[in-house]
């Protein structure tokens, strides 16, 4: 896998992935950005919620779970000084569908967590991660 970063101007760079895709990513005014995109730490965790939530909707439509959307809010802290790691990061899943049993999704969001997605088990290496989640019954 590639990357490619490319410094814009202050504190804003544009990167660019191996599949051709593009993200500006900025620094907050009072840190010289413009705030034109996400922090890098933020495109971190964005990442991470992305590739766990991936797994969940895969694993439950393996299972022939009728889900029809996951929202996936996510709320993380950081060490006070430097190198501000994350130290906690809770994803809590939003699972909307239809009969959607809990222990299917518990076991999609356990599988995710500690089988499939590299990118919250390398995270989990020195974050503490938490997970849980609610079920809303489709109309």
């Amino acid at each position: 896998m590639k990357v490619r970063l490319k410094w814009v101007e202050a504190v804003s760079f544009l990167a660019q992935s191996e599949s051709g895709h593009a993200v500006l990513m900025d620094g907050p005014p009072e840190g010289g950005g413009r705030n034109l995109g996400p922090r890098p730490m933020e495109m971190l965790l964005m990442g991470m919620t992305g590739c766990s939530t991936y797994d969940v909707i895969h694993i439950l439509k393996k299972s022939r779970a009728d889900v029809r959307d996951c929202v996936v809010e996510v709320d993380a802290d950081r060490a006070d000084v430097d190198p501000k790691v994350f130290t906690k990061i809770h994803l809590h899943f939003i699972v909307t569908g239809r009969a959607l049993k809990a222990d299917q999704v518990e076991r999609a969001i356990k599988l995710s967590a500690e089988k499939y997605c590299s990118a919250s088990i390398m995270l989990g290496k020195m974050a503490e991660i938490t997970h849980d989640f609610e079920i809303v019954e489709a109309d």
